[in-house]
């Protein structure tokens, strides 16, 4: 496990798809012994929207962490492909925000970031499979489409280059 070098603030964990974000994340949730808060951005992220819903992740989750208050957002209900907020959840503040998962350690979010943690994984083929695993044969084809927007997208944000690299 990396080490935590922070006892207050935010802590992003990044890297394309199946390159081991989630279980990297609940070991270090693990590590934290409850004075953290875990956010996936998979909770907002769909298959025709990875990256744009930014502005209610500020609003829900980024706003009331800064201001010490509980978290309230509405992670994505699953119906087949199509997924549509879903109740609004209710996450304790605590001390520590670790957010997992694609575009978590964004050029927007750098600034209020205390660590942030890149996971390259094996190669494109091997993650994609690993995903397809995760989330079953019907979603290959929405997986291969995510891996060409996560290619763009990172080379764009640059986001590995303010990570440390694990």
């Amino acid at each position: 496990m990396p080490p935590i070098t922070v006892a207050a603030g935010i802590i992003a964990v990044d890297g394309p798809s199946g390159a081991g974000k989630s279980t990297l994340a609940d070991e270090l949730m693990r590590g934290l012994d409850g004075d953290a808060v875990l956010v996936r951005t998979d909770e907002f992220a769909t298959w025709d929207d990875p990256v744009a819903w930014w502005p209610e992740f500020v609003a829900g989750v980024l706003t009331p962490f800064r201001a010490g208050a509980d978290l309230r957002y509405r992670p994505r209900v699953w119906d087949g492909d199509v997924a549509e907020p879903g109740p609004t959840v209710v996450r304790a503040w605590r001390p520590i925000l670790l957010v997992e998962g694609v575009s978590s350690a964004r050029r927007a979010m750098a600034p209020h970031l205390s660590q942030a943690f890149w996971l390259d994984g094996p190669a494109a083929e091997q993650r994609l499979e690993a995903a397809v695993a995760r989330e079953g044969e019907a979603a290959r084809e929405h997986l291969r489409a995510w891996q060409r927007f996560e290619e763009g997208w990172y080379a764009v944000d640059r986001t590995r280059e303010r990570c440390e690299v694990l």
